[in-house]
């Protein structure tokens, strides 16, 4: 039996992030801990030479994550998990690929036989959903990213970047050398995550066998090709629409920045796929049981304000979290208590004072199609209903649990100035000075103008690297901070990419990500160590 070296890392308060030798080594420890599960985990997330393991501290603890991938024995280092075989044709004309060719000294001709020949397999997926980093033992050649990304790489592309090769789900941004194109549906999120024929939205699934089939430029590529990169949901979904407001409708008149949110996604982070849902979980919990809602029922997430909608019908209704001028038909209605608003009624929720975010839960909930397990807008991705915009109209469900209840159950009030955030260790803590680490506890920060879903930039001085160089992409997690070379961090949220390169110092805590969803631009932030 062979035990590979491996590093346990803390990531934070619910994961670890296991580091070992490279990729041959993390595909085997992966197929070892599926196949010895321990209760309470609830995702492990394969990367270049890491698995990210997340957890339930309420069903297990970090001592006993530790001690089981401790413990786990690799008898076959090669072990890799059972998957499927997809075949995928290719059309061997990207616009990289007399380059490749030229920068590997071999022929056009040579590098599509190769790279056609070997049987490729999923490593890990990341980036986004259901774009797979593919590796095989035949394969030898190391192909650089390009010096500059495009800003758009068509969706379908075939690329090689170091010693991966991948296709790209939807049109993105991109580094990678483009040697192809397939008009295969790498991602359909239509397709349940089980029980479908292709067992999920996700066609290259880690541990999948892929075989590329060259074939003539006259096979045509995706429609999308040349088109701008779609909406998240890709079309304006069925229950987000624009009919003339009916019986159990919600018509928008003005959006802002506002979209359908719920408890976000589940284990699905080994797919690329992120958590999403709303940003402040707190909020959406509040604002469902004011309406007697199950609390993970999908409401309407409002950043910034600037937000209207009439009624199509009588509806109970209850907001919360940020708090601005808020009307019905003009008379002022408050944040954390539930009131009717009538047929025909407008309701306003003018640009918000204090905080950042506010929910608006309608009783028997928005009724939008679920999209990988839940009806969540994740913005990064472009997954679940398409952002809101006026002349929108959402459906209103049964998904009731019980009668609005009688009187204020919400305290009310607002943290003091600047906002306290509590942080647990991080895995990339010793890639910083101890000067840096005090910086990060001692100073004060600012949220910078690049705020959204994704996460929060923050303004102050620069953390000093004790160690440079890059990372393989690893598993990250909501509440990472991760520190790009310039020094000031980026702390990710709930649409934020489930791997990243940057070393993350800290995360914080769970409580505190709530607290973060009202950071809004210009909100002052000092961290403080987390207990234990």
């Amino acid at each position: 039996m062979t035990r590979a070296r491996r590093r346990i890392l803390p990531m934070g308060e619910r994961a670890l992030l296991i580091e070992l030798d490279g990729l041959e080594e993390a595909l085997a420890l992966d197929a070892v801990l599926a196949r010895h599960p321990l209760p309470g985990i609830e995702e492990i997330v394969p990367a270049a030479r890491t698995l990210l393991l997340r957890f339930d501290p309420d069903r297990t603890s970090a001592v006993r994550v530790r001690a089981w991938v401790a413990d786990a024995d690799v008898a076959d280092r090669t072990a890799t998990p059972d998957g499927a075989e997809v075949a995928l044709d290719v059309v061997y004309a990207g616009p990289d690929l007399r380059s490749t060719a030229d920068l590997l000294g071999v022929t056009q001709e040579a590098l599509v036989a190769r790279h056609s020949a070997v049987t490729w397999q999923v490593a890990f997926t990341g980036f986004a959903p259901g774009f797979g980093y593919l590796v095989s033992e035949d394969w030898h050649h190391e192909v650089p990213r390009l010096d500059v990304p495009r800003q758009r790489v068509p969706e379908g592309s075939v690329g090689l970047a170091g010693g991966f090769t991948g296709a790209y789900p939807r049109a993105t941004p991109g580094g990678w050398r483009l040697i192809g194109t397939t008009a295969a549906v790498l991602f359909d999120p239509a397709v349940a995550p089980e029980g479908s024929a292709r067992r999920g939205p996700v066609l290259l699934t880690p541990g999948a066998r892929v075989r590329m089939r060259p074939v003539p430029a006259r096979i045509e590529v995706p429609a999308g090709m040349g088109a701008a990169p779609p909406a998240p949901g890709g079309i304006r979904n069925a229950g987000v629409g624009a009919s003339p407001a009916g019986a159990g409708d919600l018509r928008i008149e003005r959006a802002g920045a506002a979209t359908v949110q719920d408890l976000g996604r589940g284990a699905v982070a080994r797919l690329g796929v992120a958590r999403s849902g709303a940003v402040d979980r707190a909020s959406l919990r509040l604002a469902n049981r004011l309406v007697g809602n199950p609390e993970d029922a999908a409401a309407v997430e409002i950043a910034l304000g600037g937000f209207a909608a009439r009624a199509g019908r009588d509806l109970w209704v209850a907001v919360a979290g940020a708090w601005g001028p808020m009307r019905v038909d003009g008379r002022l209605i408050d944040t954390g208590v539930a009131f009717p608003v009538r047929a025909g009624d407008l309701l306003e929720l003018d640009w918000f004072t204090r905080g950042a975010r506010a929910v608006l839960s309608v009783r028997g909930g928005i009724d939008v199609p679920e999209a990988v397990g839940a009806r969540s807008t994740d913005t990064l991705a472009g997954l679940g209903p398409s952002p809101l915009r006026a002349g929108d109209v959402l459906a209103v469900g049964d998904d009731v649990a019980g009668p609005v209840p009688v009187g204020t159950i919400a305290p009310w009030g607002w943290p003091a100035d600047p906002l306290e955030i509590e942080l647990a260790p991080g895995p990339r803590a010793d890639w910083f000075t101890a000067a840096a680490h005090r910086v990060l506890f001692d100073g004060v920060w600012t949220v910078g103008t690049a705020a959204d879903r994704v996460g929060l930039r923050l303004e102050g001085p620069a953390l000093a690297r004790a160690r440079e160089g890059e990372l393989p992409s690893e598993g990250m997690v909501p509440g990472a901070l991760q520190v790009p070379p310039g020094g000031r961090p980026t702390v990710l949220l709930a649409d934020g990419p489930v791997t990243g390169g940057y070393p993350v110092i800290a995360v914080a805590t769970d409580a505190a990500l709530d607290r973060l969803a009202q950071a809004r631009p210009g909100t002052r932030l000092r961290f403080r160590k987390a207990p234990g």
